[in-house]
């Protein structure tokens, strides 16, 4: 008898190791998924309007927040790797949007990172130009933790900020449709999958005890979706074509 319950537990402790490592994976992969079909949409129509890069700004600099964050304050391996592949998947997308505006750019004049004009800030001609920004913000972090690591306040205050800047990632978005009076040109299977992706996050969050700041983002997020979703519906666009 004593025996069959040991295998029975011993199976009950397999499969919430393997339900464990599955919602990991997701935690990793998922927050990149959002990102595919408007990936698809803009190499479908070769239009980068309807699309914020100021999301990704906000995303790279949340994500190398939250590494340098981890180095003061370890926390689950699997948020460290999740940031690792949203910077990567972030990059992805400039360089796709560098591209696509380089094909159809009518002037000739460049516009460079290091001509330190924050007039044409986060607008840049290059991908390098993006690069070269993600690379000297990193270094100021990694010399500003070197320097601060022993303080809580600091740790805190970094880990604070990251989560400020992920909370936030939609706002560009919201503004950008607000300031086209459209939506055209973002993929609303997106904002859909920010919102489940979102919803789940939260609740990972919470179910993991992890530090505070994280579900506090998290709930924040999902009412910025919410807002997106509703200026769909209100600037009247066609959503089952927008769904493909």
């Amino acid at each position: 008898m004593d025996i069959e319950v040991g295998i029975q537990e011993e199976g009950m402790e397999g499969s919430l190791t393997l339900l464990s490592w599955l919602a990991s994976c997701v935690m990793v992969f998922g927050g990149t998924l959002p990102y595919v079909p408007q990936y698809q949409e803009i190499q479908r129509s070769s239009i980068t309007e309807g699309f914020s890069t100021r999301v990704c700004l906000l995303l790279l600099i949340a994500n190398i927040l939250r590494i340098f964050f981890w180095i003061g304050k370890q926390f689950e391996l699997t948020l460290l790797l999740q940031s690792v592949v949203m910077i990567i998947t972030m990059l992805a997308m400039l360089h796709l949007c560098c591209n696509i505006q380089h094909t159809n750019r009518v002037s000739t004049k460049q516009r460079h990172f290091t001509d330190l004009n924050l007039r044409y800030f986060w607008s840049w001609s290059a991908f390098e130009d993006y690069l070269l920004f993600c690379f000297a913000f990193t270094v100021l972090c990694a010399f500003l933790t070197l320097l601060l690591l022993d303080s809580v306040l600091f740790v805190e205050g970094l880990g604070s900020l990251a989560m400020l800047f992920d909370a936030i990632l939609g706002v560009p978005q919201l503004l950008q449709n607000f300031h086209n009076h459209s939506t055209h040109g973002m993929s609303v299977k997106m904002v859909l999958l920010w919102t489940a992706g979102d919803i789940f996050k939260t609740a990972y969050f919470v179910m993991n005890d992890s530090p505070f700041q994280f579900w506090v983002c998290g709930a924040v997020q999902i009412l910025i979706d919410v807002a997106i979703l509703l200026q769909v519906l209100y600037y009247g666009q066609d959503i089952g074509v927008k769904l493909g």
